[in-house]
Parts: structure tokens; sequence; C-alpha cells
């Protein structure tokens, strides 16, 4: 039922890591090029969760894709305008405030994508025993 959405988890996830241990080899260049492209799939992805809050014939997924968006929106702007500065303090320059701010984002992205992994297998297995428990009932009702 759901191994489509798993596949292309998966292949994400296995992208994601693929990217990352190529960069970690200190080649800047490199981990510009792929922050661009990067960049470029996250700003598509986006578009298409617009793109599916304007047109959708379900509220349902008009409602879901918005939240998705407006929680991208919300983390965005904290990103940009109030975590440097909380490091002001800690830190002398505003570059040092920014690659603290950047760091404790990156660390808190992937803490939110593995709690978001969490709760996908919740919901999951949740459709699935819905989905069981509505055979079970028509089998009764045979």
């Amino acid at each position: 039922m759901f191994a489509v959405k798993l596949y292309e988890l998966e292949q994400q996830y296995g992208r994601m890591q693929s990217r990352l241990h190529l960069c970690q080899q200190d080649d800047h260049q490199k981990i510009r090029r792929e922050l661009q492209r990067a960049t470029e799939e996250y700003q598509e992805d986006e578009l298409l969760l617009k793109k599916n809050v304007e047109n959708s014939r379900s509220p349902a997924v008009a409602a879901l894709a918005e939240a998705q968006l407006e929680y991208s929106r919300r983390v965005k702007e904290i990103y940009d305008r109030e975590l440097p500065e909380y490091f002001q303090e800690e830190t002398e320059t505003d570059q040092e405030n920014q690659a603290e701010a950047t760091a404790l984002y990156a660390e808190y992205a992937i803490d939110f994508a593995v709690q978001s992994m969490r709760y996908a297998l919740m919901t999951t297995l949740k459709a699935i025993d819905t989905q069981m428990d509505t055979e079970e009932e028509e089998k009764k009702n045979e």
C-alpha cells in the first residue's frame, strides 16, 4: 500500500547520505555546487506544494500541503531573522554567528526529519490498522 512512498523515502535518504559523504572531503566548490543543486530541488518541491494548495480537488490534500508550506516559512523566518541574534553574545563576529546558527539549524532539521519518520510510521500503521478493521468488518457482514 505504501511501497512507493517508502521507496521514495529510501531513495532520498540514500541520496542525502551520499551527497554529504562526498562533500566532507573539503572541496569547497563542490559543496557550493551541491548546495545550489539541493536548493533548486527544494524550491521545485516547494513549488509543487504550492500548486497542490492551489489546484487540489481534495481539501485534505490542500490543507496538508498548506501546513507543510507554513512550517517551512516559519522555520526559514527563524533561521533568517531570529537565530543569529541568539548567538551574538556567544561569538565575536557576524560570520561566527551565522556559522553557529546554521549548524544548529542543520541539527534541528535532521532531528525534525527523524521525528517526521516516526510520525510517518505511526500514521502508516494507523492507516493499515484502519484498513484491516474495515476488511474484517466487511467479512463479518457477508
